[in-house]
């Protein structure tokens, strides 16, 4: 990884967080003043799409770690064959 990567990625992870704070306090005020006026379907819909967000990084590192485990049998596999193979 080069040095500009890293610098790259350092300040995406400082800035991120500052830039998503005022995303949510203009959900939550939208989502405050839409429940005062009895209108519920759009905080049920912030509800689901908070799941999303969480539930979709979990899932991405399950099917990368399935797939590693995967390949590391099939390499163990082909090395023990080409061990039996020598012997």
């Amino acid at each position: 990884m080069t040095l500009f990567n890293r610098i790259y990625f350092f300040c995406g992870g400082v800035l991120l967080p500052i830039l998503m704070d005022a995303q949510c306090s203009m959900c939550r005020t939208q989502v405050v003043n839409n429940v005062s006026h009895g209108e519920t379907a759009l905080a049920a819909g912030l509800n689901l799409g908070i799941i999303y967000l969480f539930v979709t990084p979990y899932i991405a590192i399950g099917i990368v770690a399935f797939f590693w485990f995967k390949n590391a049998k099939v390499n163990e596999k082909k090395k023990r064959f080409i061990r039996d193979i020598r012997s």
